[in-house]
């Protein structure tokens, strides 16, 4: 099929009604000039290895070293904008094409881009908590600690702080299980911008009827979609949320 065919292939299912989500992975904010995680030549786990900076062993081993590995690149995460890809879905949504949005991304692009029903599997950078007392803050008490000086961040309590983030190691977040949930039921899955290789979520494809790859690259699972559209996924999902819109 052609470009188009596959995008008006991809709205009519869609427009079929019944309860349709989209999963989105890394891939969608890399036009918000956010890197994703394994591109080749790109990716940052080929400039940092996440067995290394990335694990809750690491925190818990060297929380000032953890936090000088990642505490720049989050803040700038935190800074960027959503663009058409969010905007897109968050159209969808608000339309009726979509009854919720499922994604691995921890930037918060989508939230502010208007997505309603979000499910932040891997958790989000708006607030971190205390490993010892489980207390929660704002993420800024982080940053305004390591700002000043004080690193690793930590509470009142003396416990050291972490972000409210899924860490390799990590247990799933509840968004994870209230996602597994919202999908029971769900006739379109709209996949945009993940690679597919990061279990539990990868496995969310399993509880679809019906599966829609977009992806700028092919990538496992592929055979199990009923549609894949290759390309950026801000000028796909822009075009899908046109022609379903009519």
């Amino acid at each position: 099929m052609s470009y188009e065919e596959l995008i008006s292939a991809a709205a009519e299912l869609l427009r079929q009604g019944g309860r349709n989500f989209a999963l989105t992975g890394a891939g969608v904010s890399t036009e918000s000039g956010i890197p994703d995680f394994r591109s080749p030549g790109t990716g940052l786990w080929e400039r940092y290895d996440p067995m290394k900076t990335a694990t809750l062993s690491a925190l818990r081993r060297d929380p000032a070293a953890f936090y000088d590995w990642n505490l720049q690149r989050w803040e700038a995460v935190a800074g960027a904008e959503p663009n058409p890809a969010h905007t897109a879905l968050a159209r969808m949504e608000e339309l009726g094409f979509l009854a919720g949005l499922i994604t691995q991304n921890i930037d918060g692009l989508h939230l502010k881009a208007g997505s309603k029903s979000l499910f932040e599997i891997h958790g989000h950078l708006r607030t971190c908590r205390c490993m010892s007392c489980e207390r929660h803050f704002p993420f800024s008490h982080v940053t305004d600690q390591y700002g000043a000086g004080i690193n690793p961040p930590h509470c009142a309590c003396g416990g050291v702080l972490r972000p409210d983030v899924v860490l390799f190691e990590d247990r799933m977040s509840p968004d994870f299980f209230r996602a597994t949930q919202a999908l029971s039921g769900c006739q379109v899955l709209v996949v945009a911008g993940t690679s597919l290789q990061v279990y539990p979520a990868a496995g969310l494809l399993d509880l679809a009827r019906r599966v829609v790859i977009i992806n700028r690259e092919p990538v496992p699972g592929s055979e199990r979609a009923d549609l894949v559209i290759h390309g950026p996924a801000g000028r796909i999902l822009s075009d899908l949320a046109r022609v379903c819109a009519g």
